[in-house]
Order: C-alpha cells, then structure tokens, then sequence
C-alpha cells in the first residue's frame, strides 16, 4: 500500500507542477513524470501490457512529439504577468476537477469489491492481443500513426511565423 501511495503522490505533484509551471518545457518535461507515475500505478495493478504501452505511447512517443512542436514553435521566452481571466480559468479548472473528483468517487463507492481486488485471469493473453495487433489491426495501426503525423506538421505549420528577411 506504501507504493501505492508513493505513485499516487509522484503522479500528483508532477502533474501540479506541471499545470502551475509558466514554462512550456518544463511542464512537458513534468507531464513525461506523470505519465511514466501512470506507467508505474499499470506495474502495481499488474497490467504489464499496459504499462508497457503507457510508457512506449505517452512516454516516448507523445511526450518526444510535444517537446519538438513546442520547441519548433516557440517564439520565445515571455514572462508575461498571470492576468485576471487566468485566476478565474484556474479556479474553474480545479471546480471542474473536483467535480470529476466526485463523480468517480461516487461510481467508485457505488460498486461493491467481490472476493477483495483480485481479478480473474484475462481472456485474452498478452501474446494474442500482440497477434492480433501485428495481424488484422496492422492497417488500423499504421493510419492511427499517418493521422498524429499530419496533425504535429499541420500544427507545426499553422504556429509557424515567418521570419521577416533583412532587406539590405
């Protein structure tokens, strides 16, 4: 229980940190926290394929692709002041959350534990979900990975500023 509260602890505060950071970087860098905390939370729950997918998807893959559009994008460190509309979208932020705090506590406290947490064994293992994945879903697969592709340039090219060329 100790290092599921651990988890529970890194995953919060990486994801604090991150929503309070001014610095887009940083806050990538402290959302790669989070997510590998969420990698850790599939580990202790025991879905390895999971948690390997967490951390191969959002660890690698997603975080390497916000971390390039924010740096090709970036136009420059400001520090700019927090105006007033940010407070206010901040506290309507954490209403939000708390409501969805709420609600999956309810759903939670709603449905009653059978024979403690120990669940029966999945009816599809690890091999046949990868056969499966690797055979009829391949093309499935490859269009998911063309389209977050064509998404990233179409961002990258929408943020782009073009440079004002010096004219002699």
């Amino acid at each position: 229980m100790l290092a599921l509260a651990v988890i529970a602890f890194v995953i919060l505060a990486a994801a604090v940190a991150a929503f309070l950071s001014r610095n887009l970087i940083h806050s990538a860098l402290l959302l790669v926290g989070a997510w590998a905390g969420i990698a850790a939370f599939y580990l202790w729950a025991g879905a390895e394929f999971v948690a390997f997918a967490q951390a191969l998807v959002y660890v690698g893959a997603v975080s390497m692709v916000v971390l390039f559009a924010v740096l090709l994008t970036r136009q420059g460190a400001t520090r700019a002041p927090v105006e007033h509309e940010s407070v206010k979208r901040a506290v309507l932020a954490f209403m939000v959350a708390g409501a969805v705090l709420g609600v999956l506590v309810g759903a939670i406290m709603s449905r009653p534990l059978r024979g403690g947490l120990a669940s029966p064994s999945p009816a599809v293992s690890v091999k046949q979900l990868g056969l499966l994945l690797m055979g009829p879903y391949v093309p499935a697969l490859l269009i998911i990975g063309a389209l977050l592709t064509v998404a990233l340039l179409g961002a990258i090219v929408i943020a782009a500023v073009d440079k004002p060329e010096d004219v002699p």
